[in-house]
């Protein structure tokens, strides 16, 4: 049988996909080159037949003695597999599995409140193991933190308990935690106090911003923070050294907010005010923040019992009972505030800013803008800055934070002007804090912004100059 192509027609065509296969990148030492380039080596075969080195008798012996077929199948697909472009392997991508979830209560322990002291020296004899147990002084009872059994119910453990104490209240020691996001910041961002008309250090009439004294719930602080120059600041400590300090970053930035000197690098909204901190967190195994309910109700109790002007909550958790009724009782007397929380505007609403005797503070930015991560709800009193806020940070100096933490201490100072201005009842503060806020979102109060954004204009008028 004649080939179909001559001896010289064979030539050129090699010397053609030769230099075709040049340019497609095909290694010169290929054994396809030198099949190409007329040499007399044996080429591999591209279909797996199981045949292995030249001369292994695989279809007839060595492949490189007798007739050729220089463009026969086999020649064809190695020239396509070689100097075809080969298709990329797509890299997998693995995403790093999120972090469980934190832990939202302590596992073993319930808190019980609400008890005589009578009520709670019968507790060891009913078979509960008591872990720790404090006074009330304000809400003038008991409280005991308890071994919770693994194989009890809440509602089992709690109908025991109300069989000794029937006004007791009972629920887990759950969890409540700080939240913050660091950025950046320049002139233009750091604009907060301005943007809801803040009134300036010695421009205020003598009647207003006098003697204040504001309590705050959080984080340990760096006393010794430059922000906190001229012993306006008494730190208290619950858990004393029993367990991890807490970190000092939010505490310390949350308090510069509020008190900061005004000549500092983190000036506070009321540098001449005093300030009552209860470090109230310890530092958890997951290296998180976090405040037991059982210490959460001692450190507003306590607060609450010094009679101080407002209270300053920038952290969220759970609905706790026992919580929840020291709220109630507190609320009345002394005006608490409390961040709406960062989990998103999905999340479910974060207490103790959802109990209705709390200012439940929001955040907004520069631009009067919802902070896309702030919660929401028909429990949302008031927006303030809390995007880009300038701050103290830990150690020296300053730096922005962002979160509702730092929006709340906006509400906290401004209901303390407005009780030291004559609103002396909780009520009053409440009132007039929500009728002059400014507007934003849907007509009215809304679940994004509350009443609006917070206006602090008018907080410091005399009583004469107000309609």
């Amino acid at each position: 049988m004649q080939p179909w192509l001559s001896s010289g027609e064979s030539k050129v065509l090699r010397r053609l996909l030769l230099a075709i296969a040049l340019v497609g990148g095909v290694p010169a030492g290929d054994g396809f080159m030198s099949e190409l380039a007329g040499s007399k080596a044996a080429f591999a075969d591209d279909d797996d037949d199981g045949g292995s080195s030249a001369g292994s008798g695989s279809r007839g012996g060595d492949r490189s003695v007798g007739p050729r077929r220089a463009l026969g199948g086999n020649f064809l697909r190695g020239l396509q597999k070689r100097i075809a472009p080969r298709q990329q392997r797509r890299a997998t991508v693995r995403r790093p599995a999120p972090p469980p979830a934190l832990s939202t209560r302590a596992a073993d322990e319930i808190v019980a409140a609400g008890l005589t002291v009578d009520e709670a020296d019968a507790l060891p004899a009913a078979g509960f193991i008591v872990i720790e147990r404090a006074s009330l002084q304000f809400a003038g009872s008991e409280i005991v933190k308890l071994h919770f059994p693994p194989d009890a119910t809440i509602d089992a453990t709690r109908d025991r308990i109300h069989a000794i104490a029937p006004g007791a209240d009972v629920d887990f020691n759950h969890y409540f935690r700080p939240g913050q996001d660091s950025v950046d910041c320049d002139a233009n961002h750091c604009v907060a106090p301005n943007l809801v008309g803040w009134p300036l250090v010695g421009t205020a009439p003598p009647s207003c911003g006098g003697a204040m004294t504001i309590g705050l719930i959080d984080t340990a602080i760096n006393p010794d923070h430059a922000a906190f120059a001229g012993d306006r600041v008494e730190v208290i400590r619950l858990s004393g050294g029993d367990l991890p300090e807490s970190g000092r970053q939010h505490g310390t930035a949350v308090a510069a907010l509020l008190v900061g000197s005004a000549g500092s690098a983190a000036p506070g909204l009321l540098p001449a005010a005093k300030l009552v901190a209860v470090d109230a967190f310890h530092r958890g195994a997951r290296q998180d923040d976090r405040s037991e309910a059982y210490d959460l109700v001692r450190a507003i109790d306590l607060l609450a019992g010094r009679k101080v002007d407002v209270i300053n909550m920038s952290l969220s958790g759970p609905p706790n009972t026992v919580l929840e009724q020291l709220v109630r009782k507190a609320g009345s007397e002394v005006a608490l505030v409390a961040a709406a929380g960062n989990q998103g505007p999905k999340a479910e609403p974060a207490y103790p800013a959802a109990y209705a005797e709390v200012f439940a503070v929001t955040a907004v930015d520069s631009r009067k803008q919802a902070y896309r991560r702030a919660g929401r709800g028909e429990h949302i009193d008031l927006a303030a800055p809390g995007v880009e806020v300038w701050t103290a940070a830990s150690v020296s100096g300053g730096r922005p934070k962002t979160g509702t933490s730092f929006a709340a201490p906006f509400v906290t100072a401004a209901a303390a002007l407005a009780k030291s201005s004559g609103m002396n009842t909780v009520s009053k503060i409440h009132e007039a804090l929500a009728s002059a806020a400014e507007d934003l979102g849907e007509p009215g109060k809304d679940p994004v912004f509350g009443w609006g954004l917070l206006n602090a204009r008018a907080l410091c008028e005399t009583p004469a100059s107000r309609p």
